[in-house]
């Protein structure tokens, strides 16, 4: 039986296990609309306010389920709107298939009503793109797209598909391609994995540095043995923070210019560097030359080894197959008197640090006690997600995680407005209705405050914690400390009422003077049907320490 291109397109969604996904519709997408709707009984569709609220849906309820997120636009404003989404999901690494109408294929190139390339658009924000110009060849393109977006590193990729093309009809075949579409080869270098080895177990000051890429229940294992071991301590970039839980004793928490004081002097002090699923970005490592340590950098793909630092031992293979033969390889020598000694100092100089800060004079509530309310009061199950700013950075130092997958943020591109749209793919995510806390400010939750009216819609149990310092916080730190306080657009003074523009949505929302009332409304919040907002007022010159980084290397 033949079916349209657009039914192709539902039916190789649902085919691969697809049972959400989030748009916004127009001209161009009309036909694969109305295939959802007569297969709404199999596939839900949740429309948001904007094609980028939908993008960052699909992207928090990937990084939430570990599934692929799919998000659907028309041609033109709406493809070009999903843009950011897109870039977010390529810096971080999140599977996401973004599909695309555009006009017939008769009309390309003529610069009709809303047409736009957006293969062109998007070539360098995608690990791949496909234009659609046979019916014939749609199924096995949703293949394609699905294997390359979770294959290997993972990343987004998108499908454009012509209107005429959406509208003829073919016999649906469904294709699973065979094909490795990982783009790494696996693991080959054994001998790189003894050299390895060797290294960690003549190391006196053992550190392994981790990543997004290491997400997975069993490289937790298999870090947390060979931090045994070896007698390493465990550092994190931004996107690796709910891979080790916080609490475990060789743990440091997140390093580099925002991090925490321990985990940056212990990277800079270290000899060895066992630096697992991670890309060393500027934000986390101050000296490219790393002068005075030697470093093993493992990742699956092959581009990010040498790339910002030169690795001593760069191999490219699976996370998990490596750490499993090193960790056979590595002698038990635990403890390290002496490093023991040092990491211990350092965290003791990091508790001096928080407490000086805490000790200065403010006005409103200080970020670290909302934080640790937070700790006290959420369960282990919670997500946190945040937007991006000074709230992000606190919310990486202090937050407390003890399973994977909890903490959603945008850490390559800094994407304010992320914040709300991934609580929502979060809170569809989440099969247990179990409430998502979204960490913002007032910066970026204005950038994506629309996005209420979806989460109010679908009654999403999301906690906004509304760090409320009237500036852009991170700008006017930055101002004060390197552009003699010449406050240059970042001080907002407007009269918004975060409150009254939450509950005209339908949401909840209270403000709060004082720590205790900030526990008595986030306490109500748990118990809230739809989404309910706390704004938390902040001195404005709070700052976040460190603001550079501390390691020495």
């Amino acid at each position: 039986m033949k079916i349209s291109g657009a039914q192709i397109l539902v039916e190789s969604l649902i085919d691969h296990g697809v049972t959400d996904v989030f748009g916004y519709p127009g001209g161009q997408v009309l036909a694969v609309y109305d295939a959802l709707y007569k297969a709404r009984n199999r596939i839900r569709h949740i429309i948001t306010s904007h094609e980028q609220g939908a993008a960052h849906c699909a992207d928090g309820y990937a990084r939430t389920s570990g599934k692929v997120g799919v998000v659907i636009a028309t041609s033109g404003p709406g493809a070009t709107n999903l843009v950011t989404g897109i870039a977010t999901a390529m810096l971080d690494s999140v599977p996401l298939v973004a599909i695309t109408g555009n006009v017939s294929t008769d009309c390309i190139g003529t610069d009709g009503f809303q047409e736009v390339d957006i293969t062109g658009i998007t070539m360098p924000i995608t690990k791949h793109n496909f234009f659609v110009s046979d019916v014939n060849r749609l199924s096995e393109t949703v293949d394609m797209a699905f294997r390359i977006a979770k294959s290997g590193r993972p990343g987004p990729v998108l499908i454009d598909i012509p209107k005429d093309v959406q509208e003829k009809r073919c016999e649906y075949i469904p294709f699973y391609s065979r094909e490795d579409m990982s783009g790494t080869a696996p693991l080959q270098d054994y001998e790189a994995v003894s050299r390895a080895a060797d290294l960690v177990n003549s190391s006196q000051r053992p550190y392994i540095y981790i990543g997004g890429g290491a997400q997975t229940e069993e490289i937790r294992d298999l870090i947390l043995k060979i931090a045994d071991r070896s007698g390493a301590y465990i550092g994190c970039s931004l996107m690796g923070i709910s891979v080790i839980p916080h609490d475990h004793p060789r743990f440091l928490g997140m390093q580099g210019m925002f991090g925490r004081y321990a985990s940056s002097m212990a990277f800079g002090s270290s000899d060895v560097i066992l630096a697992a699923g991670v890309r060393f970005s500027d934000r986390s490592v101050a000296d490219k030359k790393n002068a005075g340590s030697k470093i093993i950098h493992i990742d699956i793909d092959r581009s990010e080894i040498n790339k910002n630092v030169m690795a001593d031992i760069g191999i490219v293979g699976d996370l998990n197959e490596t750490l499993r033969l090193l960790s056979e390889k590595l002698i038990n020598k635990h403890p390290l008197d002496e490093w023991d000694g040092i990491v211990s100092d350092f965290r003791k100089r990091e508790d001096s640090i928080c407490r000086d800060a805490s000790a200065e004079q403010r006005k409103g509530i200080f970020p670290k006690d909302v934080l640790s309310a937070v700790n006290e009061l959420k369960s282990e199950s919670t997500v946190i997600v945040t937007d991006v700013g000074q709230h992000q950075m606190w919310t990486a130092q202090f937050i407390s995680l003890s399973r994977q997958r909890k903490f959603l943020t945008s850490g390559g591109l800094g994407t304010m407005g992320y914040g709300l749209g991934a609580s929502i793919g979060a809170s569809v995510a989440e099969a247990d209705d179990s409430p998502v806390v979204l960490i913002t400010g007032d910066g970026s939750l204005m950038m994506s405050v629309n996005e209420l009216a979806t989460a109010v819609r679908l009654k999403s149990r999301i906690i906004i914690v509304l760090i409320n310092n009237g500036v852009l916080g991170m700008v006017h730190q930055w101002q004060r400390v390197s552009y003699g306080r010449r406050y240059s657009e970042s001080k907002f003074k407007k009269k918004t009422d975060f409150v009254s523009i939450a509950s005209a949505f339908g949401a909840g929302s209270e403000r709060v003077s004082d720590l205790d009332g900030f526990r008595k409304a986030f306490s109500k919040a748990l118990d809230y049907s739809g989404p309910y907002l706390i704004e938390v007022p902040v001195d404005e010159n709070e700052p976040v320490i460190p603001l550079k980084p501390y390691q020495s290397v």
